[in-house]
């Protein structure tokens, strides 16, 4: 017998498993709980992670997410939905959006205890993407305020607020433009093909007509008459076929002749040109000998085959370009009232490894030698024994290597609220702390340019939508301060990661890899980069058209490498995300506020002197 287990959790995971594969009917479902992006693909459903804890939030939102996804399961049919599903992007992101409130609707109506739970996931969701700040329908997704609408109407439920927030800028145009389409939402709701049908026209109403391509319910009429004269023309030609066919036999026997000669002939044009082309390759100097392109130079060093559809609009970019700089004193003002409660324990924090620091770099003595700097501090004993020999001291050479330390931290959307404002005042506090240990610091930032993709994904789209494309998003590295720029100079720039919408997707592989390139064109004689996330990758253009663990497996790629070239120590503190199983040093804190300690231990137990000391430490594991 298996050994009953001792995380509390486990018997809610069970039970909300059977619950689900109740709910949506498919008794082959597999459902799985991890701390990766929830998902649905084929029989296999990924769900939150519940930690031992059970918070009402982490029940709250694996529910939600369980049930929204049975619904799915339930109520959608996948050969219906292709089969009306519009080409353009903008397009299809408006009917899936209201094809998924469509299911959710239809679940509210039949078990009315899944409205609070998907409830939880939206509001989760509109939070995490910081709906509830947005202040112009230029920030808001149509679609997503789409969705949202068509899930309001048909439940008749008020929507959390972050995503009500949303739809309230959108209404007045959907409804000016489609409210008489949205009057027979009720009718359709339980047939899916009828409500694609009313979603085409939707989009239609909004002004994305162009996108929806051809309609297939006139294919199939078109095809139906089609077939009726196809039948009719198949028995003349089968008539005329039959006359064809006498006179071309009477034709073929003058034919054969000609075409013999013609081929002769042809033969022998050919050989003139062949030989022709063989004396001008022989006489054609070997400068001018066509040479092959060489292949281009792959988009990764940890792995070739890593795609990237477009960099041409990549952006390495310092902090105070991004704002201006009377913006950037607000937001760094902003930031340090956020976080003044805070500042004391993150000080002292910081001063305890100053203070490890600096006691590596003072001057240390060997003592009781045979020959080398009179210890003055022993004369005593000589005095009071002539007998006894003098005691010389040589100073012993410090091991403390000039070193640089990068922290890199994750600028996704996930992060926004209190994670980022205190991986900022952290990322500050230590950057002056090394310096007074004459320790140089880089402090970088990764996000993306745009939600969905921006202006690679539009390039993607105008192209065709080329099979397999790789990375399909815009990326911006922000360097918030380089390892040369004294701290006092850049202290505003941190307050950059309080400003609205800067916040969006995290593809970390690339992030990571560029700022191992950095480092390694450093002359210090060590290099120690931290790295701060909250999440795996998650970008939604890259993984709609490529493998699911596309952006995943590159992180682990670039990891790898990182961690065998060994010219960078590489550390990792995943913020509610479990990083051990990418970083072979890493901790994960289930609370930001642990973050200060977090990062303190890492840092120090780095530039203790004793190995077996440095693995002592909570979180680091010793590398093999």
């Amino acid at each position: 017998m298996s050994k009953p287990s001792d995380n509390p959790a486990d018997p809610f995971k069970k039970a909300l498993a059977e619950a689900t594969k109740s709910m949506a009917k498919d008794a082959d479902l597999t459902v799985n709980f991890s701390v990766d992006p929830p998902g649905l693909a084929g029989d296999v459903m990924r769900l939150p992670q519940v930690s031992r804890r059970m918070t009402r939030d982490e029940v709250l939102l694996a529910r939600g997410t369980a049930d929204s996804y049975a619904m799915r399961l339930r109520h959608h049919d996948d050969a219906t939905a292709r089969r009306y599903a519009p080409q353009g992007q903008m397009a299809l992101d408006l009917y899936e959006a209201m094809e998924a409130a469509r299911c959710e609707a239809l679940g509210a109506r039949d078990m009315p205890g899944t409205l609070t739970n998907t409830d939880a996931k939206i509001a989760h969701d509109a939070a995490r993407k910081g709906y509830g700040q947005v202040r112009s329908q230029s920030e808001a997704p149509l679609s997503v305020a789409a969705g949202y609408l068509v899930r309001h109407l048909a439940t008749g439920r008020p929507l959390p607020a972050d995503a009500a927030n949303v739809m309230e800028l959108w209404r007045p145009f959907i409804e000016q433009q489609a409210g008489g389409t949205l009057e027979n939402l009720d009718h359709v709701l339980a047939d899916q093909a009828a409500f694609a049908r009313l979603a085409r026209k939707m989009i239609a109403d909004l002004g994305y007509g162009d996108q929806l391509g051809e309609d297939p319910d006139q294919q199939d009429e078109e095809a139906g008459d089609q077939a009726e004269t196809d039948d009719e023309e198949e028995a003349g030609d089968n008539q005329g076929r039959e006359d064809q066919q006498e006179d071309e036999s009477d034709a073929s026997a003058e034919r054969s002749q000609e075409e013999q000669q013609d081929q002769s002939q042809a033969q022998v044009s050919m050989d003139d040109l062949a030989d022709q082309e063989a004396s001008d390759e022989a006489e054609m100097p070997e400068a001018e000998q066509p040479q092959e392109m060489p292949p281009p130079a792959p988009h990764s060093g940890a792995d070739p085959h890593y795609k990237v559809f477009s960099t041409a609009n990549d952006e390495e970019i310092r902090a105070e370009d991004l704002a201006e700089p009377a913006e950037l004193e607000r937001l760094r003002a902003y930031l340090d009232q956020q976080l003044e409660p805070l500042k004391g324990a993150v000080s002292r924090l910081a001063n305890k490894l100053q203070r490890r620091l600096q006691a590596q770099q003072n001057r240390s003595w060997e003592f009781d030698l045979e020959e080398g700097v009179l210890d003055a501090g022993r004369l005593a004993r000589v005095v009071a024994n002539p007998t006894t020999p003098l005691s010389f001291k040589i100073e012993k050479d410090t091991e403390f290597r000039d070193t640089v330390v990068t922290l890199l931290i994750d600028n996704s959307g996930s992060m926004r609220g209190r994670p980022i404002s205190i991986a900022a005042i952290c990322a500050d506090v230590l950057a002056r702390t090394l310096e007074r240990c004459s320790v140089k610091v880089e402090i970088l930032g990764f996000t993306t340019r745009a939600w969905k993709g921006g202006q690679s994904r539009e390039k993607w789209l105008a192209e065709g939508r080329p099979q397999q494309p790789g990375r399909l998003n815009d990326l911006r590295h922000i360097i918030y301060k380089s390892a040369d720029s004294p701290m006092r100079r850049t202290r505003t720039n941190l307050g950059l990661m309080m400003k609205e919408g800067l916040l969006k997707e995290n593809i970390d592989g690339e992030a990571l890899e560029w700022a191992h390139k950095r480092m390694l064109v450093r002359p210090e004689a060590r290099k120690i980069m931290m790295v701060i996330s909250d999440g795996a990758p998650v970008d939604d253009s890259t993984l709609s058209v490529n493998p699911a663990n596309y952006l995943e497996k590159h992180l682990r790629d670039v990891i790898a490498m990182v961690e065998k070239r060994r010219a960078v120590e590489l550390i990792a503190i995943g913020i509610g995300h479990d990083v051990t199983r990418y970083y072979q040093r890493a901790v994960t804190i289930t609370d930001v506020e642990q973050l200060a300690g977090a990062m303190t231990e890492q840092l120090a137990s780095l530039f203790d002197s004793d190995p077996r000391a440095r693995a002592r430490f909570k979180g680091i594991r010793k590398a093999s």
